[in-house]
C-alpha cells in the first residue's frame, strides 16, 4: 500500500507542475506581472545607492606616492627638455651678447649666463624641489585621508548613485 501512495503522490504533482507551467506562459503572453517586470528591466537601469564612509589611509600614502613620483619624474624629463631646447635654440648666446653689449668693458667678456642657469644647476633644483614635493604630496593625502574619515564618523560620509547604461 505505501507503494501506491507513492505512485498516487507523484501522480499528483504532475499536472499541478504542468499546471503552474502553463499559467507562467500564458501571464507572460498575456503581459502578467511577470512580462512587465522584464520589460521594466529592459527600459529603467539599474541604480545603487552606496555610502563611502571610509577610505583606507594606508591605501591612500602607497597612491598618492607613486603618482607624486611620477609627477616627480615627469617634471624632470620636462625641464631637461625645455633646457635643452633653449640651449638648441641658442637663448643663452643671445642673453651673452645682450649683456655683453649693455655692460661692456672687462667683466662683460667673461660673463656666461649658464654658470648661474647651468642645465646641472637647474636639473638639481628641480630634482631637490621634486623631492619635497614628493614628501608633501604624500603627506597631505594621506592627512586628508584621516580627515575625510573624522569627518565621514561625523556626517556619514558622501552619498554615490550608480546606475548602468540604459
Amino acid at each position: 500500500m505505501a507503494g501506491t501512495a507513492r505512485s498516487d503522490d507523484t501522480a499528483a504533482q504532475a499536472p499541478a507542475t504542468e499546471q503552474l507551467n502553463t499559467r507562467l506562459q500564458s501571464m507572460a503572453e498575456a503581459g502578467g506581472p511577470a512580462a512587465k517586470a522584464t520589460a521594466d528591466a529592459r527600459r529603467n537601469p539599474r541604480r545603487a545607492r552606496l555610502r563611502l564612509s571610509t577610505i583606507d589611509p594606508w591605501s591612500v600614502m602607497k597612491t598618492s606616492f607613486l603618482l607624486a613620483v611620477a609627477f616627480a619624474i615627469v617634471s624632470v624629463v620636462a625641464v631637461l627638455m625645455v633646457w635643452t631646447v633653449l640651449s638648441a635654440a641658442g637663448v643663452w648666446e643671445s642673453i651673452n651678447q645682450t649683456v655683453r653689449d649693455i655692460v661692456g668693458g672687462d667683466t662683460a667678456q667673461r660673463f656666461d649666463v649658464t654658470d648661474y642657469l647651468g642645465t646641472s644647476r637647474v636639473l638639481g633644483f628641480t630634482m631637490v624641489v621634486s623631492a619635497i614635493n614628493v614628501v608633501l604630496i604624500t603627506a597631505v593625502a594621506t592627512l586628508a585621508a584621516f580627515l575625510y574619515n573624522m569627518a565621514a564618523s561625523l556626517l556619514g560620509g558622501i552619498e554615490v548613485t550608480l546606475s548602468e547604461d540604459a
